[in-house]
C-alpha cells in the first residue's frame, strides 16, 4: 500500500552533499553539479557556491551523515552547527572580527540576568556567570596582560597595584570580591579597604587602597591570611569557619562568605608582600584550580610591578628633592642677609618637605652648653620673639643635640624625653615629631624639629629627605654666619676708622704736663653731695680724677706694705686718653665724665656699704669711661639713622661701644691701670665694669629698680651676696648718672639748659631729615620744659634716689636735693613760667610765701572741716551707741563694739588719704612728659609712666 505523499516528503532523507558516497552499498557516484534541487510541496529553489562556502569539501555529521545543498531553512541550519561544532569555531575564527565576537559576548552577558534562587538549606544563590579570562580566546590573552600592565605602569602607589591585580584576578575569576592584606617589616599583618576612583586612563576605574587596619602577626592557629602569609600555601575552600589550621577564620568579619581562594603574594626574597582572599557570597561553588592558576598567573606580577614601583617613586622622589634643594640653595645662598632670613627660609622650606604643620630650628651656644631660639613658627608666619634658652639635656632637641641621634616620634607624650611645658603654655598639641641634628665640618650647630605631620605620621623616606635637607641647612648657617661675621667686621673696620680719625692716645707733652704737676693732697668739700664738679677747672679736672682714683686704688687691704697696687705713669695716660676720647659736644663730654665719676666717689667714701675693694675700682673707672665717644645722640637716633653702630649692637647700643671703647683704652701700650691686680681680680673687674656701664641705660634701670626693691621691702637684702651687690651698683650707677639733678638749683638749672640743647640740636637733624622729634627734642617746644622736669624727678630720678637711701642711707642728701628742686619745677610748671621769666632768688623766695600762705589756708581748712566733721562724728556715734544699746543690755560689750567699729573707721579713714595720695602723684605723673638724660628708645617715655 503506498503511503499518502505527505507522508513520503517526512520520511524522506536528504540526498548525500557533493563527493560523498552514499550508504555503505556504493550505490551512485560523485555528483558533478554544485547545484543543490530540493524538490516537496514547496517551490523548488536552486542554492548555488554552497561548496564555496564549505570551502569546497564535504561536510560529515558526528553522526557519519552525509548533507547535500538541498533547501536551508533556521532549524537546518542550527541542527547542522550543532552537529558540527569544528566548522562554527574555524568560520568565526575566520570570517569574524574580534570587535564583534566581543560585542556578542556582551550582548549574550546583559541577557544573562541574575536570579535569585534557593538552596536545600533555603540560603540564596547566585547564577554563576563565566569569567571575561575564561571566555576569551587564547591568542587574546596576551593583549589581556598587555592592557593590564599599560594600566598598572601608571600607578605610583604600591597599594594601588596590588588593588588593581587583585580587581584583575576577580574579574577573571568570576569571584564577588577581595581582601587585600600586606605584611610591614614587623611581620604584622594588615586590612587594606579599597574604595572606587577614577582612572587616568579614561573611564576605566580601579581602586585606591586606604590606611590598613591592624589584623595580628604572621602566624599559624589564627586567621586565614596569616596562615597563608606563614606557611606561603594556596587555600581553596567551602568552609571557612570551622578549620584548626585557621579558627579565627576570614582576617575580617564577612556575612554568607564560605568560599574563598587565598593566595600569598611572594617577593624575590622568599619573603611575603602580602595576602589577597577571593570570595564568593551566596555560593558554595568552590574556586576551581583553573582559577587559582588564572590568580596565581597575574600575582606573579606583583612583585615585579611593586620593584617597579618603588624604583619609580625613589627616582621621583630623588628628582623632586633635587629640584627643592636646588630652590632652596639659590633662595638660602642668594638672600643671605642675615641669620633671621637664613633660618625663616629653612623652617618654610623644610615644612614643605616633608608636609609638616610647624618648623624649629635651634642653634647650639657651645659656650654654655644650650639650645637657643629667637624666631617661632606660630602656625601662620614666623615670628621673632624674646630669645629662649635651655639645657641640651632637656626635652626630644636636647636629647638630639647631644647624642647626634635622628628621633622620628609617632606619640609625643607617649615619649619620656617630650617636654610638655610649650604645649602648656601655647595650647598647641603635639603629636608626631622628627628631629635631625645638623653638622658642620663634623660638630653639631644646631637642631630642626619638624612638628604634626599633615598626613600620617613621618616616614623613613621623609627622614632621608630631611637628612639631605640638614646638609644644605648646615651649609646655609655657616655661610650666614660667616656673612654676619664679615658684615660685623665691616661695620666694626668703619667705627675704628672713624674713632682713629677723631681720637689719638695722650701725647708725651700732654703726659709731661700732668706729671710735672703737683698733686693735691688733700681737696677741701670733694666728698660734698654739693659739690661742682662743673666748676673745676678743665687743666685739673684730670688731677681730680687721678687723685680720687689714686685714693680707690688704696682702699684694698694692706697685707703687704710693700705690695704695689697701681702705677701712676699708667693711671695718667689712661685718664688723660680717656679725656681726649670724650667728643665736643654740649652735655656727654669729658666734663659730664667727671661729675658722674666724682658723684660715685661721694657714695663711696660717704655710705658704710661692703662693696670689695674691686668693686669699687670697677664703680669708679665705670662711671669715668660710661660715655665714651658718645656722638650726643640717642640709641632710637643710632638705629633710626642707620648707624654703623647699630649694626653692630642691637640692643644698648652707644653702652656696649663705651664699654668696648675702654677696653680698647686698657690694651694700647702705657694703658693698662690693672696690670697689677691677679688673673681673677682682672676677670672680675673687666665684668663689672661692663655690667655698670650698660646699667646707664635707662631702659636696663626699670627692671634693676624693681629687683631691688623687692629684696629691700621683703628684708632680704644682704651685702653677702653678691647679686644683690651687683643690683645696688647698677642703681648706684643710674644715681650718678642723673647727679646733676639733686645738686643745688642754680647748678642744676645751668646743666639742664645744656641737656636740653643738646636734645634740641638731634631734634633740629631729625627735622631736616623730614623726621618729627620727641617733644622733649622740639626746640619749640621749649616752654614745655618745666613739665618735662617734674616728670622726670617724679618718675625716675625720686624712685632711684629713695632706693637709694633704704639701701645706702648716708645717701639720703640725693633724696633732699632731689625733692627741693621738684618744689622749683612745680612752681613753674603750675604757673606756666619759664625759668627765664624769673630769677632764682626771686623764684625762692616768691615759693617760700606761696608755701607758707598755702600752709596757713591749709590749716584754717583742716580746722574747719576737722570741726564740722567732728560734729557729724559725734551725731553718727550717738546713733550707733543707741541701736547698740537696744540691742545688748552688756555695758562692755556695747564699749568693745564701739572701740572695734572706732578702729574699722580710722582704717578706712587711712585708706583713703594714702589713695588721694597716690591719686594725686599719679595726675602730676600723667601730665608731665619725661626728661630723660641718657640714651634712650622712642619707647622709653611711654615706658616710664607704665613702671612709675
Amino acid at each position: 500500500m503506498m503511503s499518502s505523499p505527505i507522508r513520503q516528503m517526512n520520511q524522506r532523507r536528504l540526498p548525500p552533499l557533493p563527493g560523498v558516497q552514499q550508504g555503505k552499498s556504493g550505490r551512485g557516484g560523485r555528483p558533478t553539479t554544485e547545484e543543490m534541487i530540493i524538490t516537496g510541496r514547496h517551490k523548488k529553489r536552486k542554492i548555488k557556491g554552497i561548496s564555496s562556502v564549505l570551502n569546497d569539501q564535504p561536510v560529515t555529521s558526528s553522526r557519519g551523515r552525509h548533507y547535500m545543498a538541498t533547501d536551508v531553512s533556521p532549524e537546518l541550519v542550527t541542527h547542522f552547527l550543532n552537529e558540527n561544532p569544528e566548522f562554527l569555531d574555524r568560520y568565526v575564527t575566520t570570517h569574524v572580527s574580534e570587535d564583534k565576537i566581543r560585542q556578542w559576548s556582551l550582548r549574550k552577558g546583559s541577557k544573562n540576568v541574575h536570579t535569585r534562587q534557593h538552596n536545600l538549606n533555603g540560603e540564596l544563590l547566585r547564577e554563576k556567570k563565566s569569567s571575561k579570562w575564561k571566555t576569551c580566546v587564547q591568542s587574546s590573552k596576551w593583549k589581556v596582560l598587555h592592557e593590564m600592565t599599560r594600566d598598572i605602569s601608571y600607578q605610583t602607589d604600591r597599594l594601588q597595584i596590588l588593588a588593581e591585580l587583585a580587581q584583575c584576578a576577580v574579574d577573571s575569576t568570576s569571584a564577588d570580591g577581595f581582601n587585600l592584606y600586606l605584611a610591614d617589616s614587623n611581620q604584622q599583618l594588615y586590612h587594606h579597604k579599597v574604595s572606587p576612583i577614577s582612572s587616568s586612563r579614561g573611564s576605566r576605574t580601579t581602586d585606591r587602597p586606604s590606611e590598613g587596619s591592624y589584623i595580628g602577626n604572621i602566624e599559624t592557629g589564627t586567621s586565614l591570611p596569616s596562615y597563608v602569609a606563614k606557611t606561603k600555601d594556596t587555600i581553596r575552600t567551602n568552609h571557612v569557619q570551622g578549620d584548626m589550621r585557621f579558627p579565627a577564620g576570614l582576617g575580617i568579619k564577612m556575612e554568607h562568605v564560605q568560599t574563598v581562594l587565598a593566595i600569598p603574594i611572594l617577593q624575590e626574597d622568599s619573603g611575603v608582600l602580602g595576602v589577597i582572599e577571593l570570595y564568593r557570597q551566596f555560593s558554595t561553588d568552590s574556586f576551581t584550580q583553573e582559577d587559582e592558576e588564572v590568580t596565581a598567573t597575574l600575582l606573579v606580577w606583583a612583585d615585579v610591578c611593586v620593584d617597579y614601583v618603588q624604583m619609580y617613586n625613589s627616582m621621583m622622589r630623588q628628582r623632586k628633592l633635587n629640584d627643592f634643594l636646588l630652590a632652596v640653595t639659590k633662595s638660602i645662598f642668594q638672600d643671605i642677609v642675615s641669620m633671621d632670613t637664613v633660618i625663616m627660609k629653612i623652617m618654610n622650606y623644610a615644612k614643605k618637605l616633608v608636609n609638616a604643620d610647624r618648623a624649629s630650628l635651634f642653634l647650639l651656644d657651645t659656650k654654655t652648653t644650650e639650645l637657643y631660639a629667637r624666631i617661632f613658627d606660630t602656625g601662620k608666619e614666623h615670628v621673632p620673639q624674646k630669645e629662649i634658652r635651655f639645657p641640651m639635656d632637656k626635652g626630644v632637641a636636647g636629647h638630639v643635640a647631644s647624642t647626634g641621634q635622628v628621633l622620628n616620634i609617632t606619640d609625643a607624650y607617649n615619649d619620656g624625653r617630650f617636654n610638655r611645658e610649650v604645649d602648656m603654655q601655647t595650647g598647641y598639641r603635639t603629636k608626631s615629631i622628627l628631629c635631625m641634628p645638623i653638622y658642620i665640618r663634623g660638630s653639631i650647630i644646631g637642631v630642626v624639629q619638624m612638628v604634626n605631620k599633615k598626613e600620617g605620621t613621618f616616614t623613613m623616606a621623609d627622614e632621608e629627605s630631611f637628612e639631605t635637607f640638614a646638609i644644605y641647612c648646615g651649609l646655609a648657617l655657616h655661610h650666614a654666619k660667616l656673612y654676619d661675621k664679615i658684615r660685623r667686621s665691616e661695620q666694626k673696620y668703619k667705627v675704628a676708622l672713624e674713632v682713629l680719625s677723631y681720637h689719638a692716645q695722650c701725647t708725651d707733652d700732654e703726659y709731661k704736663i700732668i706729671k710735672s704737676t703737683p698733686f693735691p693732697e688733700n681737696i677741701p668739700g670733694i666728698i660734698d653731695y654739693e659739690f661742682s664738679p662743673w666748676d673745676v677747672e678743665d687743666n685739673r679736672k684730670c688731677l681730680y680724677v687721678l687723685y680720687m682714683m689714686k685714693d680707690i686704688f688704696s682702699m684694698a687691704t694692706k697685707k703687704n706694705e710693700n705690695e704695689k697696687r697701681y702705677d701712676l705713669d699708667d693711671m695718667i695716660r689712661f685718664t688723660m686718653t680717656v679725656k681726649k676720647n670724650y667728643r665736643n659736644v654740649p652735655y656727654h663730654n669729658w666734663a659730664h665724665a667727671f661729675s658722674v665719676a666724682h658723684a660715685v666717689y661721694t657714695v663711696i667714701k660717704t655710705t658704710k656699704h661692703s662693696f670689695s675693694p674691686v668693686e669699687c675700682l670697677a664703680l669708679y673707672v665705670a662711671c669715668l669711661c660710661h660715655d665714651l665717644d658718645h656722638r650726643g645722640k640717642t640709641n632710637a637716633f643710632m638705629v633710626k639713622s642707620a648707624s654703623p653702630l647699630a649694626a653692630i649692637y642691637s640692643t644698648s647700643t652707644m653702652e656696649h661701644h663705651h664699654f668696648n671703647h675702654t677696653v680698647t683704652i686698657l690694651q694700647n701700650e702705657g694703658h693698662n691701670i690693672f696690670k697689677h691686680l691677679t688673673s681673677d681680680q682682672y676677670k672680675q673687674i673687666l665684668g663689672d665694669i661692663r655690667q655698670c656701664i650698660l646699667a646707664t641705660d635707662l631702659a636696663l634701670f626699670f627692671g634693676n629698680r624693681a629687683r631691688l626693691q623687692e629684696v629691700s621691702d621683703k628684708n632680704e637684702f644682704s651685702w653677702d651676696d653678691s647679686e644683690h651687690r651687683h643690683v645696688v651698683m647698677a642703681i648706684c650707677m643710674t644715681a650718678c648718672d642723673l647727679c646733676s639733678m639733686y645738686k643745688p638749683w642754680d647748678i642744676q638749672l645751668q646743666v639742664v639748659n645744656v641737656i636740653m640743647e643738646e636734645f634740641w640740636l638731634q631734634g633740629d637733624e631729625e627735622k631736616s631729615q623730614g623726621l618729627t622729634p620727641m617733644p622733649m627734642m622740639d626746640r619749640d617746644k621749649k616752654d614745655e620744659l618745666p613739665h618735662l622736669e617734674v616728670g622726670f624727678l617724679v618718675g625716675i630720678c625720686l624712685p632711684c634716689y629713695e632706693l637709694m637711701a633704704q639701701v645706702l642711707p648716708n645717701t639720703k642728701p640725693m633724696v633732699d636735693g632731689a625733692v627741693s628742686n621738684l618744689k622749683k619745677w612745680k612752681y613753674l610748671a603750675e604757673n606756666k613760667l619759664t625759668v627765664d621769666q624769673l630769677p632764682p632768688e626771686q623764684l625762692v623766695k616768691q615759693l617760700e610765701y606761696k608755701s607758707s600762705e598755702n600752709k596757713q589756708e591749709a590749716l584754717e581748712g583742716n580746722k574747719q572741716d576737722s570741726s564740722e566733721k567732728n560734729k557729724q562724728r559725734e551725731e553718727e556715734e550717738s546713733d550707733k551707741q543707741n541701736e547698740l544699746n537696744a540691742k545688748a543690755g552688756n555695758k562692755d560689750e556695747l564699749t568693745e563694739e564701739s572701740k572695734m567699729e572706732s578702729v574699722e573707721e580710722n582704717k578706712n579713714k587711712s585708706i583713703e588719704n594714702q589713695s588721694d595720695k597716690g591719686s594725686l602723684l599719679t595726675d602730676v605723673r600723667s601730665e608731665s612728659s619725661v626728661l630723660v638724660h641718657s640714651d634712650n628708645d622712642n619707647n622709653l617715655t611711654e615706658q616710664i609712666h607704665d613702671n612709675t
